[in-house]
């Protein structure tokens, strides 16, 4: 690769990009909001929304200075990521906490590099986080699931025109960002229905000695708040 291929894949990832129209914009909300409530839809989106979830505990962990073992994700959209430390204290508590509070803030920040234009930098960035991911994953599934996710960032980013990547990224950037709430209600539900205390929210619960309905609370405040602040960030421009 030469000096000149090399600054203009720079002059690509910091430059801007020009945003769709506004009906398109509103078209693909509908698409993601569709892949959200259609239940066979879901089934299939949700891996995504797994991805972020599990991305979001693997990565808070590394921050917060734990150790990484793996991450695992299932066919049944279920996911596992596992890490050594301290079995409590703040940085199990904020890895805990950080798995339904992921989908919706990278939604926030993929609207808010949309917003400023930053179209390739979201499209490339999301590769690269996906492929860092792919190291830590430990099973055929997760690593089927990444792969496949990757490619078509990749693909769309490298394939495709400017418009077709754009209306791409806000796809799915308004995916996450409404994906980041159902999983939460679909954990109140799940809770009421089983009582064995394993959810990200019962965990917290045990680790900090507050009631879990705090934190799922938390989980909806971080969704609602992110879907209400990126949408209007996508929409009013």
């Amino acid at each position: 690769m030469n000096v000149a291929s090399i600054t203009e894949m720079w002059d690509r990832l910091t430059g801007t990009q020009s945003a769709p129209s506004h009906w398109l914009v509103g078209a693909t909300a509908l698409v993601a909001l569709a892949a959200v409530v259609v239940r066979g839809a879901w089934h299939l989106t949700r891996n995504a929304v797994t991805i972020a979830h599990e991305g979001g505990h693997g990565l808070v962990a590394l921050l917060t200075g734990r150790r990484l073992q793996g991450i695992q994700l299932h066919s049944d959209t279920s996911g596992l990521t596992v890490s050594k430390g301290r079995p409590h204290g703040p940085g199990m508590v904020f890895t805990a906490a950080a798995g339904y509070t992921a989908p919706p803030l990278l939604g926030l920040a993929g609207a808010g590099l949309l917003t400023a234009g930053h179209i390739t930098a979201l499209l490339w960035g999301a590769t690269a986080l996906l492929l860092v991911m792919l190291v830590m994953i430990r099973n055929a599934y997760g690593v089927l699931t990444v792969v496949v996710t990757g490619a078509l960032f990749l693909l769309v980013s490298w394939l495709t025109n400017a418009q077709v990547q754009a209306v791409f990224a806000y796809l799915a950037v308004w995916f996450l960002l409404l994906g980041g709430v159902r999983p939460v209600a679909e954990l109140q539900g799940s809770r009421r229905r089983d009582r064995s205390g394993a959810s990200d929210a019962d965990q917290l619960a045990r680790l900090t000695h507050t009631p879990a309905a705090l934190w799922l609370l938390l989980f909806y405040v971080v969704a609602l708040c992110s879907l209400f602040a990126g949408g209007r960030w996508l929409l009013v421009r």
